[in-house]
C-alpha cells in the first residue's frame, strides 16, 4: 500500500469516527499546547530579560555597590542573616570611592517603594521616593521632558526640589504645568523643577510613578538612618572600564573597612550579569520541570491512542481478514494502522500548536508577560506529536498485521 494511500485511509477513518478521534487526541493536544505555551513564555522572558529588564534594573556598563546582593536565588537563612549584619553603605563611602575612581559618572542613591506625594488635596500613593546626587539622571538615562534636573549645588545643599516621573506628574497636575508648584513628601514641601520623559512599563508595572530629590534633602532622614544610602551607582563608558572601576571600588571599600587579605568582602557589587544569572537559574528550573509535565500528558495521550487502536483492531478484524484474503500483505496492514495512529496524534499536535500559539498571542495582548513563539517549538510540537503516534501505534499495528486471515474471516 502506498504511503499516501495509507494516510488518506487514516484521515477517512478519523472523519468517520469523530467522537473516538476527539477522545484519542486529547492527551497529545494538552501536551503540545502546554509545550508551545510554556516554551513561548520562557523564550519571551529570556529575550525580555536580556534586552530590557536587566538593563533597566542595573544599567548597561553600570554596577551597584550595596550592602548585600539585591537579586539573589536560593539563599540560605544563615547567609541572609549574615548579610543583614553587614555595615550599611554611607555617603562617606560614596565620597571616598568617587575620589579614587577614574570613571566620570557616580551617584549615591536610596529609595522608598511605597511612599506618597500630595498636592492640593490630591494624594498619589505607592510612589517610589528616590534620593540621589545630581549624576543619577545621566546614569539611568532619564531624559527631562520639561524643566530641568537639580544642580550639583542643590544636591550638596539638600535643597527641597524634586523631579517627577511622567505618570505621577500627569496624575497630580492633569491640567497645569507642574513646574514651580510645590508638592508635599513626608510633610515637607518640595518645589517641582522637572518632569522625566515617559519610561513605559516593565512587566506591567509603571516605571513613571516616582520622584527624585537631592540625596541630602529631608527625604533621606525619613527613609534611612543619617548618612546611610542604599547603593552607590557607577557608570562607565565600556565594559573594560567598568571592570577596572569595580576593582578600584573593591580596593577602596576593603581599605575603609580594614578587611584582611583573606577576609571576604562585607559588601556586594552587582551588574546586569547578576540579574541575568538569577533569571537563567530560574529558567533552567522551568526548562527542567516543563518537559516532565509535557511528558506526562503525552504518555497519557499515547496510552489512549494505543487503546483506541486496539479497539479498532478488534472491531475491524473481519475487514483485516478480507483485505488479507484479497492479497494485502502484513506490511500493508501494519502501515495502515501505524498511519491511523500517527494521523490521530498529528491532528492532536496540530490543534495543540494552533491553541498554544493563540494562547501566547492572547497572553501577550492582555497581560504584561512577554511571549515569543519560535519556529523550533512548532517543529518540535509536530515531531513530538507524530512520534507519540508512531510509538503508540506499533503494538496495535503489529497485532493487526499478525492476524490469521482465516481466523479473522470467522469473526462476526
Amino acid at each position: 500500500m502506498p504511503f499516501f494511500e495509507a494516510i488518506r485511509l487514516a484521515l477517512q477513518m478519523i472523519r468517520a469516527q469523530k467522537l473516538k478521534s476527539v477522545f484519542s487526541t486529547i492527551g497529545v493536544f494538552i501536551g503540545v499546547t502546554f509545550l508551545i505555551g510554556a516554551w513561548s513564555i520562557v523564550n519571551g522572558m529570556n529575550r525580555y530579560m536580556t534586552e530590557k529588564f536587566a538593563g533597566t534594573l542595573v544599567g548597561v556598563n553600570t554596577f551597584h555597590l550595596r550592602r548585600s546582593p539585591n537579586v539573589n536565588f536560593d539563599v540560605q537563612d544563615s547567609v541572609w542573616r549574615s548579610w543583614r549584619r553587614r555595615p550599611r553603605i554611607k555617603f562617606a563611602d560614596a565620597n571616598a570611592v568617587t575620589q579614587h575612581l577614574t570613571v566620570p559618572v557616580v551617584t549615591a542613591w536610596y529609595s522608598e517603594d511605597r511612599g506618597s506625594v500630595e498636592y492640593n488635596g490630591k494624594v498619589a500613593k505607592d510612589i517610589t521616593l528616590e534620593g540621589a546626587t545630581e549624576r543619577y539622571f545621566d546614569i539611568m538615562n532619564l531624559q527631562i521632558a520639561d524643566g530641568r534636573p537639580f544642580t550639583p549645588q542643590e544636591s550638596k545643599a539638600g535643597i527641597t526640589v524634586v523631579v517627577l516621573g511622567y505618570d505621577l506628574a500627569h496624575k497630580l497636575f492633569p491640567d497645569v504645568n507642574p513646574i514651580g508648584h510645590s508638592v508635599r513628601i513626608h510633610g515637607f514641601p518640595y518645589r517641582v523643577i522637572g518632569v522625566v520623559e515617559r519610561q513605559g512599563n516593565l512587566l506591567g508595572i509603571s516605571l513613571d510613578k516616582f520622584v527624585v530629590a537631592p540625596a541630602l534633602s529631608p527625604i533621606q532622614r525619613e527613609v534611612n538612618p543619617p548618612g546611610v544610602v542604599d547603593a552607590l551607582i557607577v557608570k562607565a563608558n565600556s565594559e573594560p572600564e567598568m571592570r577596572e572601576a569595580m576593582n578600584q571600588t573593591e580596593a577602596v571599600m576593603r581599605s575603609r573597612r580594614h578587611l584582611r587579605p583573606r577576609q571576604d568582602n562585607n559588601f556586594a557589587m552587582e551588574t546586569s550579569e547578576g540579574v541575568l544569572d538569577f533569571w537563567n537559574k530560574l529558567s533552567r528550573i522551568l526548562y527542567a520541570v516543563g518537559p516532565g509535565l509535557v511528558g506526562i500528558a503525552l504518555v497519557v495521550g499515547g496510552i489512549v491512542i494505543m487503546n483506541i487502536m486496539l479497539m479498532a483492531v478488534a472491531e475491524r478484524t473481519r475487514e483485516i481478514g478480507i483485505r488479507k484474503s484479497l492479497g494485502a500483505r502484513r506490511r500493508d496492514i501494519l502501515r495502515q494502522f501505524l498511519a491511523e495512529a500517527t494521523a490521530l496524534a498529528t491532528v492532536g499536535a496540530a490543534l495543540g500548536i494552533v491553541t498554544g500559539v493563540g494562547l501566547s498571542v492572547l497572553l501577550q495582548a492582555v497581560s504584561p508577560l512577554p511571549a515569543s513563539v519560535s519556529p523550533f517549538s512548532i517543529v518540535l510540537g509536530v515531531v513530538v506529536g507524530g512520534g507519540v503516534g508512531v510509538v503508540a501505534g506499533v503494538y496495535p499495528a503489529s497485532r493487526a498485521a499478525r492476524l490469521d486471515p482465516i481466523t479473522a474471516l470467522r469473526q462476526e
